[in-house]
């Protein structure tokens, strides 16, 4: 392909390219599974799932979490052990499980839509 046409990651992600709705969700879910958690011990864990500490909106992690505990997908309580202020410590209810096991079928075939697309796209190249 042409070099004029090649973009960056950052200008492709500003147009909508290589985002995947709500895919803070299941990483959330699956994050809760391995162990119960306080919403910024996750900020630093999302990196592994593509989500950037320094460049993630914390409150978008609390609005996440605030909308999975008033669908019934996780409880929370105050922890108000150690030092420091109380905070809230969610886990994953039976419904989360449920609702991450949809997602990883959603997600399944999400990949191999992809896998197809660029499948076509290296095609094209030859």
């Amino acid at each position: 392909m042409c070099n004029d046409h090649e973009h960056d990651e950052a200008e492709l992600v500003s147009h909508g390219g290589g985002r995947v709705e709500r895919f803070l969700e299941p990483c959330l879910l699956l994050l809760l599974i391995e162990k119960p958690a306080h919403g910024y011990d996750m900020l630093d864990r999302l990196g592994r799932f593509g989500f950037e500490s320094e460049n993630q909106d914390p409150g978008s992690i609390y609005r996440t979490l605030r909308r999975l505990e008033e669908d019934g997908m996780v409880e929370s309580e105050w922890d108000t052990d150690g030092a420091g202020p109380a905070k809230r410590l969610y886990r994953v209810t039976r419904e989360g499980k449920d609702l991450l096991e949809a997602w990883s079928i959603v997600i399944r075939g999400t990949v191999e839509r992809l896998r197809g697309f660029l499948s076509e796209y290296e095609a094209l190249k030859k």
